[in-house]
């Protein structure tokens, strides 16, 4: 039974009410699979769908982070009001204190004899019983609304203290979502920044296998070439006047421009037809821009004498693509859409039509 190796790649955000923990977690890979093209492209797999969730809960708890401010904000709000309504109140008691306060001097030094002409009491508040009920309110009632006030004015602060507390609440809840937030945010970083190394791993063992890949190709090609070459086929003449090898440096001065359907412009982009067709004619040899075209006007070449220059086809009557051979077993060829020009192993597979020289 093999052993198993547990690699550390990343962490997963977990979220309770307003908290956010970063919990590491692992990726098992079977023992002997560790660095191998299958097990990176799992484990790559594995990152992006965590890289996905995490931004979900991320976004949430984005969400209740402004949720928190906004809380904040009401509650600030009305211990704003609460608190203007208590000055209010004050600068009422100081103002009613002061009336009442001159009332009561003047009731008992006058003993309530200027009542009756105090202007309070000018017009149809002069009766006796307007009197008596001033009277009352001076001499029983100040107490009374001096306490009524001081209860409002009490009432008013016991709330604003409550809100206070609860403010106090909501600010640390800010506090605690604003971190969760980072957390979140921290989590995503790290997952992106594995994702990217485990891509960087792809990459080189991709690039490995494809030159290993060339390598086997590059060998199998040669063993063709060599294996023709003992055959009895006539080889067609060699293309007048060093030809091919103007055609061979004119196409490897486009390595790396882009493959572009339809393209036949230096510099600009290249489909397959377009590279040979462009190439051949800076050596003065026209060829039309389609690779079965160009199979037909061309003279059959076996593998055996293959020369720079010779063009090699593929699909039925050479109408699927076209590349150009440049010795050694390689040719250069565009591809297809999101490649370059480049240069490649021969391919002598069953999609292999044969070679021709213009």
């Amino acid at each position: 039974m093999h052993r198993a190796h547990w690699v550390a790649v990343a962490g997963v955000l977990t979220v309770s009410g307003m908290l956010a923990t970063v919990v590491p977690i692992v990726f098992p890979t079977p023992a002997g699979a560790a660095g191998t093209l299958p097990a990176e492209q799992a484990k790559a797999t594995q990152i992006e769908a965590q890289i996905q969730q995490t931004g979900q809960q991320v976004d949430a708890l984005d969400q209740r982070y402004q949720a928190a401010l906004a809380k904040k904000a009401g509650l600030d709000a009305q211990i704003s009001a609460t608190t203007a309504r208590i000055d209010r109140s004050l600068r009422t008691i100081a103002k009613d204190k002061a009336t009442l306060h001159s009332a009561a001097i003047e009731a008992y030094v006058t003993g309530g004899a200027s009542v009756a002409t105090d202007a309070l009491f000018s017009g149809s508040q002069t009766s006796a019983l307007d009197s008596s009920v001033y009277s009352q309110v001076v001499t029983g009632d100040l107490n009374t609304s001096m306490a009524n006030l001081h209860t409002a004015v009490a009432q008013l602060d016991a709330e604003r203290q409550t809100l206070s507390t609860e403010d106090a609440q909501a600010a640390q809840a800010v506090a605690t979502a604003h971190l969760a937030y980072q957390q979140g945010q921290a989590l995503e970083t790290q997952l992106r920044s594995a994702l990217a190394q485990v891509k960087g791993q792809i990459a080189t063992l991709v690039a490995r296998q494809r030159a290993a890949e060339n390598a086997a190709a590059q060998a199998a090609a040669q063993a063709v070439l060599s294996s023709a070459a003992q055959s009895s086929v006539p080889a067609p003449p060699p293309a007048a006047g060093g030809a091919g090898a103007i055609a061979v440096h004119a196409a490897e001065s486009q390595l790396g421009v882009p493959y572009v359907w339809g393209g036949e412009n230096p510099g600009v982009g290249f489909d397959c037809s377009g590279l040979t067709a462009w190439a051949w004619g800076q050596a003065g040899v026209y060829l039309p821009h389609y690779s079965g075209a160009q199979m037909a006007d061309s003279t059959p070449v076996p593998t055996s004498d293959l020369q720079p220059g010779d063009l090699l086809f593929y699909g039925p009557g050479g109408d699927t693509h076209v590349a150009m051979y440049v010795g050694g077993g390689m040719m250069i060829e565009a591809t297809f859409p999101g490649t370059v020009v480049r240069i490649d192993p021969v391919r002598f597979g069953s999609t292999f039509a044969g070679a021709g020289r213009p």
